[in-house]
């Protein structure tokens, strides 16, 4: 079974969980219309659906085969990127001096869904290429920005982002590749990075590298880092193609997933060093590329919420095609869809409250971010920017960790069919875990939410989100609509539990941090259950209030809103529990001997 992009579904999250149409009214996106919204997520869906898609498991088998320092893609993706970036899609939201179209970065989100959905493998290179735009436009010299950025927002060139080392890992103030002063304004860079995703591959005719690196002299730790560009081909006067850089891929890794993603180990100087060109400051490299790193969570985390829409699919098409067992009362002769089990009904109602509720906080994180930027006034930017950094950790983690659940059900759904890699089952599993490693592991993005994010001003930002969310639950209360069921006690509770933890770390920082920090990633497994049950409820009150034209979705809206509420945000009251009583259980006094 292949994928169909449900771009009714994801239009309908964006303007109405997202915030996207107060957004438009309020005139954050000048003379955008819905329309023109309409016809770019209707046109992304027709080629997720219809030429990437149909690649997924081509690119899977295939992997990237790797001889004489060069990766070959699988048969069809290069003439599929191709087409994709000729067709502008690689420069949705790039800016327009240098080719862009400089759409929201939401539309650009809801498209990234799509991509993912039809193969994450396929855009998880051209979304850091999407990255680099941006550090290279925040941070990049004039002249840096004239020769790349053209080239880069087009698709003709991708970018990578470098900052692991095989001695580093995530800590990355640990890095050692060097860089040398050359005296004519250049660098010489020296030194091997790993997990480079399409560190060398023959989509294109050059590949940009964003490199982490220390200078002579610098300070330790992170404060010390530099960020350089440095091309695969050095580029001519012209802007044409010049001699090969210093640069190889020494090898690619063999992973359990996202095969058709040339994974690389990158080695820099086997000649004397690779030429680099500086990004910003020297020492202030962290900076650059944070530029590069938040935008790229937030398009991992949507990574997550394609896998499992995708899995969601495969699943519910398999279990009403599947006949198996029989109700109660019919003949030994005769048997049901398994999709009228009880057990499966539950497995693919989870499955869905958790795809729409990421999808739902990922859009959010989205418009937050299209705020920072696009805001009339420094008030309105600096609300957008606190609203985003709060929902960043959690569009990140909580995403990703439902596309694991989510595609882990669906080979579950599928029972011994989804174990056979035939059915494609498996692969979405294979695929998505990669997902809750990347860009900084899901621990890191909890203590990040714990530690710097919900202790922004005081306090006083978690706070006012949480204030937006009792709305919500009040307006459920207040709609009185019996189809809710307990939907609003259930959020309310959900969301006075996570206020009574919120409050309770805030006062943990900084004295008992250790404390703090055992409960950072139950904390933000309850931030994501709260907001994404709430989101949910949003969007099903918005289909109430539009019932009447033509709505006719209310009731599935209403109904999975109730489910979410019921099911899974009830689960925040072990959740807190797990984070106030249990931080004093957290060590390493129960762990086992190693062995002799």
């Amino acid at each position: 079974m292949t994928y169909r992009a449900p771009v009714g579904d994801i239009a309908f999250a964006l303007k109405h969980a997202a915030g996207f149409n107060a957004a438009l009214a309020e005139g954050l996106y000048g003379d955008l219309s819905e329309d023109v919204v309409h016809a770019v997520l209707e046109e992304a869906g027709k080629f997720a659906s219809g030429v990437i898609a149909p690649l997924n498991a081509v690119g899977d088998r295939h992997g990237t085969p790797f001889k004489d320092g060069a990766v070959t893609m699988p048969p069809g993706w290069k003439e599929a990127y191709t087409s994709w970036a000729a067709a502008g899609w690689n420069g949705l939201c790039g800016p327009a001096e240098f080719g862009g179209q400089e759409l929201p970065l939401a539309i650009n989100t809801a498209c990234n869904e799509m991509w993912n959905s039809a193969s994450m493998a396929f855009i998880i290179g051209p979304v850091l290429t999407m990255a680099a735009v941006e550090a290279l436009y925040a941070h990049g010299s004039d002249e840096l920005k004239r020769i790349y950025l053209e080239k880069l927002v087009s698709g003709k060139w991708t970018g990578t982002m470098q900052l692991t080392e095989p001695q580093a890992g995530s800590d990355v103030g640990a890095l050692r590749t060097k860089a040398e002063r050359a005296g004519d304004g250049t660098y010489r860079i020296t030194g091997q990075k790993i997990f480079i995703t399409y560190g060398e591959h023959d989509l294109t005719e050059n590949i940009i590298h964003f490199v982490l690196a220390r200078l002579p002299g610098a300070p330790a730790g992170t404060k010390g880092i530099s960020l350089f560009l440095v091309p695969k081909f050095l580029v001519n006067a012209d802007g044409s193609l010049g001699a090969r850089n210093d640069v190889r891929a020494h090898s690619v890794e063999h992973k359990m997933g996202i095969h058709a993603s040339p994974t690389c180990t990158m080695v820099y100087g086997d000649k004397g060093g690779a030429v680099g060109y500086l990004v910003g400051e020297e020492h202030a490299g962290m900076a650059c590329m944070f530029t590069m790193m938040n935008n790229a969570r937030l398009s991992v985390g949507i990574g997550g919420v394609g896998i499992a829409e995708r899995a969601l699919q495969q699943a519910l098409a398999y279990a009403r095609e599947r006949k198996q067992g029989r109700n109660p009362g019919m003949p030994a002769t005769q048997s049901v869809a398994i999709v009228e089990h009880v057990d499966v009904q539950r497995m693919l109602l989870t499955m869905s409250a958790l795809t729409r509720a990421a999808r739902a906080i990922c859009y959010a994180t989205a418009v937050a971010l299209d705020r920072a930027h696009r805001g009339r006034d420094e008030a309105a930017r600096k609300a957008g920017r606190e609203r985003a950094a709060l929902l960043t950790p959690v569009a990140k983690a909580f995403s990703t960790d439902i596309g694991t659940e989510v595609a882990t059900l669906g080979v579950q759904v599928h029972g011994g069919m989804g174990y056979i890699e035939e059915t494609g089952a498996a692969q979405h599993y294979r695929d998505a875990r990669i997902a809750q490693i990347y860009e900084g592991t899901n621990g890191i993005q909890a203590i990040d939410l714990v530690t710097r994010k919900i202790t922004m001003n005081g306090g006083a930002t978690v706070r006012a989100y949480l204030d937006e969310l009792r709305a919500i639950a009040k307006s459920v209360r207040d709609v009185n609509d019996p189809a809710f069921g307990s939907t609003a006690q259930k959020l309310d509770a959900a969301i006075g539990h996570l206020a009574r933890t919120t409050e309770w770390l805030l006062a943990q920082m900084p004295a008992n941090q250790p404390a703090a920090l055992a409960g950072a990633t139950p904390y933000l497994r309850m931030f994501g259950n709260t907001a994404g049950g709430c989101m949910l409820a949003g969007e099903a009150l918005s289909a109430l209030r539009g019932s009447g034209n033509g709505h006719s979705d209310a009731p599935r809206r209403v109904a999975l809103a109730r489910f979410f509420a019921e099911s899974i945000a009830v689960q925040n009251s072990g959740l807190a529990d797990s984070v106030i009583e249990g931080a004093a259980s957290v060590n390493t006094v129960a762990l086992p001997d190693a062995a002799a």
